[in-house]
């Protein structure tokens, strides 16, 4: 008997301090805070029960009790604080504390996410299971890639095909998670034994790990905002 996967819970991790870009996920980004776009796009959909913040934030925690009573909020324990700490380990303290059929797991670094498309994940991996039983975003890759040793991964440099007719490659985008707390014990990872690539388009796609990233996304955004202004 298989479990429905009916209660939904979406974990974002967030910490307080940023190396490449200080201070990224409480910094303005297009009008408002950065993580308050992941958290936006996550209450606006409705396969989710519950979203829960696990943070070491001061700035963060304020935020969350002012303007998001609805979102729960994990202070992170200071034995899981230390940049080194495998996400896995974070993940496993906080599964613990909330009771889900289903974790959804993304970062507040992801903010041109679409509600619709973590729907359709969830939508996706719900028709799938178990014969697949977790889920990760991927990107499409169509580029001629190669190895430190010069040598060639997805093409024969001796036939130059155009790039879009090579055969695709994927980079997991780390957009959008889909585990349950079972393999999450069994393997110590959010990936298990047949995990389903979900793709995702490189619009919604885009990481914010630099700061020239942190600058393009906010120039995106801004654009999506005037192009949804407009009608």
């Amino acid at each position: 008997m298989t479990t429905a996967l009916n209660r939904v819970v979406a974990l974002v991790p967030m910490r307080h301090h940023s190396e490449r870009v200080p201070g990224k996920n409480y910094r303005p980004l297009a009008g408002k805070p950065l993580y308050r776009h992941i958290l936006d796009t996550l209450l606006a959909v409705p396969e989710i029960s519950e979203v829960v913040i696990d943070t070491d934030s001061p700035v963060i925690l304020e935020g969350l009790a002012r303007d998001y009573p609805q979102v729960r909020a994990i202070e992170r324990p200071v034995h899981l604080r230390d940049g080194g700490i495998p996400m896995n380990e974070i993940l496993m303290h906080d599964t613990s504390l909330v009771p889900a059929d289903l974790y959804l797991q993304t970062h507040s670094t992801n903010p041109l996410l679409r509600a619709e498309t973590l729907s359709r994940a969830i939508q996706t991996l719900r028709g799938v299971y178990p014969a697949y039983d977790s889920l990760f975003g991927v990107t499409r890759l169509q580029v001629r890639l190669w190895d430190q040793l010069t040598r060639p991964i997805n093409h024969n440099p001796a036939i130059l095909l155009r790039t879009q007719d090579l055969p695709p490659v994927y980079m997991e985008n780390s957009c959008v998670y889909l585990f349950t707390r079972q393999t999450l014990e069994q393997r110590r990872n959010r990936l298990g034994e047949r995990p389903y690539m979900f793709e995702i388009s490189q619009e919604e796609a885009w990481d914010i790990d630099e700061e020239s990233t942190f600058q393009m996304v906010e120039f995106l955004l801004l654009g999506r905002q005037a192009k949804n202004q407009q009608g």
